[in-house]
C-alpha cells in the first residue's frame, strides 16, 4: 500500500509538510501495524495518487509508476523501485497542462501506458506515459464548464471513457470519434457525484455516487436506457464518498459515506452483503486489492490506511493478543519497580455495546466451485453445477442441486476385475481370446479377433487372413492376385483374359523384364471392373480407391490399404474406410466399421462406433480403453 499527503488537509500538529510512504503488507504476520518500506519527503500535496502496472522502457524491474495528481494542476509521475531503494532522485516526469487541482485519474487496463486526468474548467487529458509531454482530449470541454470529479475507462472496451462532475452529469467519451457519445444526469439535480465506476463484465453498465445528504445514493445506468436509473442504492444514511467494484466479482460493491459506514452491497439485487467494523472517522477511499480479491483498503480522515477481509475478522481477537503481550513482557508484577504484584487486567467498560460483525451473507465469486459431487449414506449422489447465466436472464437464478441413486452392477465389476487383471499380467491375447469363445454375435467376435490379431506379430497379415484371403492358396483371380502383391500372376490373367491395357499397367509396376514381355501384346486401353483397382497399384493413389470405392466391397477396399498402403498413411486411409462404412445407412456396414477404426488405431471413433453398433447398452466398449492406454492402436509390424 501507499499513502501520500492529502491536499487542503492538516494534521494534528498542524504541519504543511508533504510525504510519500509505502508499507508492505505481511498477512502472515498476527500484528495490525504494517511495515513501513519506504519514505519520500515531497513538494506537493496530492488530491489522487493510483499505481500503474505499466513499465518504462528503460525499468528493468516490475515495480510500475506511481502516478500522483497535484493541488497546483501538476501530475507527477514517480519510480517506486527508487524509492524502495532510498534514492533522491525517484521523480521520472511532471507536467503541470492542467489549470486547477487534478481529482481524478485512471489508468487504462489494456493499455496500461494510458492514463486519463480530470481537473476543474471541464479539462480531461489522455496521457501516455512513453511520451508524457504531449496529451491529448478525449473531444471539446463540456459546456457550461464544470469540475471534474471522477473519472474511469470502460472495462471490456478499451475506447471508451467516463467522467463525472459534482453537479450530477456523467459523459461518455468514444476516443475513436473524439466526441461524447452519451450524457446521463439524474433529474432531481441532487445528485452530487462523488465516484463512478463501470461494471466489470457489462460494458454499457456504470454506477454514480452521491455525496450529498439530502440524495444519499447509488445510482445503477444501463446506457441503452439512459433515461432513468436501472436501480438506485439506498444503504447509507448521510452522503457517500467513494465506492469500488471488485473485478473478481460483480456482485460486490464497495462504498463509504459519511454516516461512517463501509458497506458492500449486491448491485444486482440492493441488498447489503457485508458491513466492516470501521471506527468514527470517515473514509474518503477504498479500494480492491487486484492479487488477492478479498482485501480491500480503506484510507480515513484521520490519516490512516486500514485494510481488510471481506472473508471475517475479529476486534477481539487483538485486543486480546496485546492483552497477553503485556501479560508476557511484564508478569505479574509492577512495571514500575514497586515490586507489588498486579491485579488481573481487567478490559475497560464499553460505553457502548459492541456490534456483532456478521459474515458475508453470500460466498464470493471466486471460491464457488464451478461443479461438485459428493457421495452420501444409502448409495446416494449428490451432484450441483453453477451454470452460466444466458443473457437475459434473471441474475439470481435458483441453484439446483440433484440427487442420484447409484446402483452397484455386480457382473460389470467382476469384468473389471477380470480386465484390470489382464492388464497387469500383459495377457492381452489370452483375455481377447476368452472374450473371443463367449461373443454373443458375430459382430463381437469379429471385433475381439482383430484386437487380438493387434498384439500378435505380423498383424497385416492376419488382419487379411480374417477379411478371408490368405496369400498360400489364392484362388488365381485377378482381384485376389493384385491383393497379395503377385504382379506376375496378375499380368498372366490379364493377357489370358485379353485384357491388354490393363497388363502392360501392371507389367510397368512389375519392372522391366515383366514389361517386355506384356509389350507385344499391348492394344488399346480397354474398361474392366479391376481397371480403378490396376491404376491404383501403379499409381499408388489408395486415397481415391478408398473413396470411391462400392462399399458392399469393404474387404476388398481394406485388404488393398493393407497389403499396398505405406506406413504413414495406413492409419489414414483405414480411418477415411472406416468414417464411409460408420456414415452409410446399411447397419451391418456401420458395425463392420469398427474393424477399420481398429487397424487405423483410432481409439475415439471406435468407441463410439461400437457404443453405436450396440445400441449403448453394452457396456463392452468400456473393456477396450485399457488396450488403448497400455498399448495405443496403430499397426506397428
Amino acid at each position: 500500500p501507499t499513502n501520500s499527503t492529502s491536499a487542503q488537509q492538516l494534521d494534528a500538529t498542524f504541519s504543511t509538510n508533504a510525504s510519500l510512504e509505502i508499507f508492505e503488507l505481511d498477512l502472515t504476520d498476527p500484528a495490525l501495524d504494517m511495515k513501513s518500506c519506504a519514505t519520500f519527503s515531497s513538494l506537493h500535496r496530492y488530491h489522487k495518487l493510483i499505481w500503474s502496472p505499466h513499465k518504462t522502457a528503460s525499468d528493468e524491474t516490475l515495480s510500475g509508476v506511481l502516478i500522483a495528481g497535484g493541488e497546483n494542476g501538476n501530475i507527477i509521475l514517480y519510480d517506486p523501485a527508487k524509492i524502495l531503494a532510498g534514492e533522491t532522485k525517484v521523480m521520472i516526469a511532471q507536467n503541470d497542462k492542467h489549470t486547477g487541482p487534478v481529482r481524478a485519474l485512471d489508468v487504462n487496463l489494456f493499455q496500461t501506458n494510458l492514463v486519463a486526468s480530470g481537473a476543474n474548467e471541464s479539462e480531461i487529458y489522455i496521457w501516455d506515459l512513453n511520451n508524457f509531454a504531449t496529451p491529448m482530449t478525449p473531444g471539446s470541454k463540456t459546456q457550461p464548464p464544470e469540475d471534474i470529479s471522477c473519472i474511469a475507462w470502460n472495462r471490456q472496451v478499451q475506447h471508451i471513457l467516463a467522467s463525472a462532475s459534482p453537479s450530477g452529469r456523467a459523459t461518455v467519451w468514444d476516443l475513436r470519434k473524439n466526441e461524447p457519445i452519451i450524457k446521463v444526469s439524474d433529474h432531481s439535480n441532487r445528485m452530487h457525484c462523488s465516484g463512478l465506476e463501470w461494471h466489470p463484465e457489462v460494458a454499457t453498465q456504470m454506477v454514480l455516487a452521491s455525496e450529498d445528504d439530502r440524495l444519499p445514493v447509488i445510482q445503477i445506468w444501463d446506457l441503452r436506457f439512459a433515461s432513468s436509473p436501472l436501480r438506485v442504492l439506498e444503504n447509507h444514511a448521510r452522503g457517500i464518498l467513494t465506492i469500488a467494484w471488485s473485478m473478481a466479482d460483480p456482485e460486490l460493491l464497495l462504498s463509504c459515506g459519511k454516516d461512517s459506514k463501509i458497506l458492500c452491497s449486491n448491485p444486482n439485487t440492493g441488498e447489503v452483503l457485508y458491513e466492516l467494523p470501521t471506527s468514527t472517522q470517515w473514509c474518503f477511499d477504498v479500494q480492491w486489492c487486484p492479487r488477492n480479491p478479498a482485501l480491500l483498503s480503506a484510507a480515513s480522515f484521520d490519516g490512516k490506511i486500514s485494510v481488510y477481509s471481506i472473508m471475517g475478522g475479529s476486534m477481539e481477537s487483538l485486543r486480546q493478543k496485546q492483552a497477553d503481550k503485556l501479560s508476557s513482557s511484564f508478569g505479574d508484577l509492577d512495571p514500575f519497580g514497586t515490586g507489588h504484584p498486579l491485579p488481573p487486567l481487567q478490559f475497560p467498560q464499553q460505553t457502548t455495546p459492541q456490534s456483532t460483525v456478521l459474515p458475508l451473507k453470500k460466498p464470493p465469486k471466486w471460491i464457488r466451485r464451478p461443479v461438485g459431487a459428493s457421495f452420501s449414506f444409502g448409495g446416494r449422489l449428490v451432484t450441483f453445477e453453477n451454470k452460466t447465466q444466458q443473457q437475459g436472464e434473471h441474475p439470481q437464478q435458483p441453484y439446483h442441486v440433484y440427487v442420484s441413486q447409484v446402483v452397484t452392477e455386480k457382473e460389470f465389476l467382476n469384468r473389471s476385475n477380470q480386465l484390470q487383471e489382464a492388464v497387469q499380467a500383459e495377457a492381452f491375447s489370452s483375455y481377447c481370446q476368452k472374450k473371443i469363445d463367449v461373443a454373443k454375435n458375430d459382430f463381437e467376435r469379429n471385433v475381439w479377433s482383430f484386437l487380438k490379431v493387434h498384439f500378435e506379430e505380423d498383424s497385416r497379415g492376419k488382419y487379411l487372413e480374417l477379411l478371408g484371403y490368405k496369400k498360400d492358396d489364392i484362388d488365381g483371380l485377378i482381384t485376389q492376385a493384385l491383393l497379395t502383391g503377385n504382379f506376375e500372376s496378375a499380368v498372366d490373367l490379364c493377357l489370358h483374359d485379353n485384357r491388354m491395357a490393363d497388363a502392360i499397367i501392371l507389367a510397368i509396376a512389375g519392372g522391366q523384364e515383366l514389361l517386355s514381355k506384356t509389350q507385344k501384346k499391348y492394344f488399346a486401353k480397354t474398361r474392366g471392373k479391376i481397371t480403378r483397382l490396376i491404376t491404383a497399384v501403379v499409381t499408388k493413389n489408395w486415397k481415391e480407391i478408398v473413396q470411391s470405392c462400392d462399399l458392399q466391397n469393404w474387404k476388398e477396399a481394406l485388404a488393398a490399404v493393407l497389403t499396398y498402403a505405406r506406413p504413414d498413411e495406413f492409419a489414414v486411409l483405414c480411418d477415411l474406410l472406416g468414417s464411409r462404412l460408420e456414415n452409410e445407412g446399411d447397419s451391418v456396414l456401420q458395425t463392420q466399421a469398427c474393424l477399420c477404426f481398429i487397424c487405423a488405431g483410432n481409439v475415439e471413433k471406435l468407441v463410439s462406433c461400437w457404443t453405436k453398433a450396440q445400441d449403448g447398452n453394452n457396456p463392452l466398449s468400456l473393456q477396450v480403453r485399457p488396450f488403448y492406454f497400455r498399448f495405443p492402436l496403430g499397426l506397428s509390424h
